[in-house]
């Protein structure tokens, strides 16, 4: 069998993402720091599971929007099922309340690699996890570039324009 055949087709214009762990852009955070984002996983038929809030995991409706970014995964890696790996995450996560820097989005997705022992690993963390998605994260089309990357331009352009001008101001005052 042909690995994709295993892996389940992505279908963007429904948001199926199999075996895919998915990110989204967080309003004004990501625009200042594009590293930064809501990150969610998704079941072996494609249903996003994500620590959305306090006590709350969401099923196909992440917290920020529609994933702009995926990773999938392959199946075959899991040594436990992987549906039932996500499920636990999501059981466990629905007691805890959200903490942004410590125990958060990513980490949920952490747990549920972990508990599945993907790639024969439990220390999946959320700095693996982000440092895996900028770098290797492929994008859900030319939308979800411009999501996640033009508000960042646009701001610093702004920045830069506005820096110059003091700058050019000033060096001008000096002069005179």
């Amino acid at each position: 069998m042909i690995e994709s055949e295993t892996m389940g087709q992505i279908d963007f214009k429904r948001d199926r993402f199999p075996f895919c762990i998915v990110w989204t852009p967080i309003p004004l955070l990501t625009w200042l720091f594009p590293f930064i984002g809501h990150m969610g996983i998704c079941t072996s038929a494609g249903v996003i599971r994500d620590f959305a809030g306090p006590y709350t995991v969401s099923e196909d409706n992440m917290a920020f929007g529609r994933p702009t970014r995926y990773l999938q995964y392959s199946p075959h890696k899991a040594r436990s099922d992987w549906d039932q790996a996500v499920h636990n995450a999501s059981e466990e996560y629905k007691k805890r309340m959200h903490n942004l820097c410590c125990d958060n989005c990513h980490s949920h997705v952490a747990m549920s690699l972990n508990l599945m022992h993907y790639d024969s690993s439990t220390h999946w963390n959320m700095f693996i996890l982000g440092f895996s998605m900028f770098f290797r994260g492929k994008y859900t089309g030319i939308g979800g570039v411009l999501k996640t990357w033009l508000p960042f331009i646009i701001l610093a352009v702004v920045i830069t324009v506005i820096v110059l001008v003091i700058a050019g101001a000033t060096s001008t005052q000096i002069r005179s």
